[in-house]
């Protein structure tokens, strides 16, 4: 049973998701977006419940990130996905700006996350990606390109509609055939039948 932070239960099945691309390039019009349209066609694969996404492409400046991240959250949205930013270069701020925005971090998805990508790249160990929940949302970063972030998405997706029931979200449910996800006994609906 999903519970909202009244705690009635949220009986929606709609999902709002945000999608952040953080680049200086893209934003200035100089790069095309990759990462943004890579996360809109995994959930299009994986997600089997009703949703629809909300963009917002921001530089690398870690106020603008943060207050988009803010908005999504405002506006409704139960997950939030950034992309880019997350390395440790003078201009990646996105951890930084998440951890701003956020009241609560969740420092296991980065763990699994860099788990998952060190087996396809040593670098993965430069990526500090986190996520955290800011108003009601669940926030993820993910790094900027399209293979990477299909990688870590699946080391951490089976645990984000579970963790969307319990801040309050919308239920979400997936295509078992790539993801299935980890809800405990209690926390599982019944199939609706036609």
């Amino acid at each position: 049973m999903t519970s909202t932070s009244d705690g009635t239960q949220n009986l929606s099945t709609h999902a709002l998701i945000g999608i952040v691309t953080v680049s200086d390039r893209a934003s200035r019009g100089d790069y095309e977006d990759r990462g943004g349209p890579a996360i809109r066609a995994y959930l299009e694969r994986v997600l089997a419940s009703e949703w629809s996404a909300q963009a917002a492409l921001v530089p690398d400046e870690q106020d603008q990130v943060a207050q988009a991240i803010r908005e999504l959250a405002a506006a409704g949205c139960c997950l939030i996905l950034t992309t880019g930013g997350t390395g440790p270069a003078l201009r990646d701020v996105t951890p930084e700006a998440t951890e701003a925005a956020c009241s609560k971090m969740l420092h296991g998805f980065g763990e699994a996350m860099r788990t998952a990508s060190l087996k396809a790249v040593p670098t993965a160990i430069l990526s500090r990606q986190t996520a955290g929940i800011c108003d009601g949302a669940l926030v993820i970063n993910l790094p900027g390109q399209p293979k990477a972030i299909a990688e870590c998405l699946d080391a951490v997706c089976a645990a984000v509609p579970y963790c969307i029931d319990l801040i309050g979200g919308p239920y979400i449910s997936t295509n078992t055939e790539h993801i299935d996800a980890f809800r405990p006994a209690s926390a599982v609906r019944p199939v609706a039948v036609d």
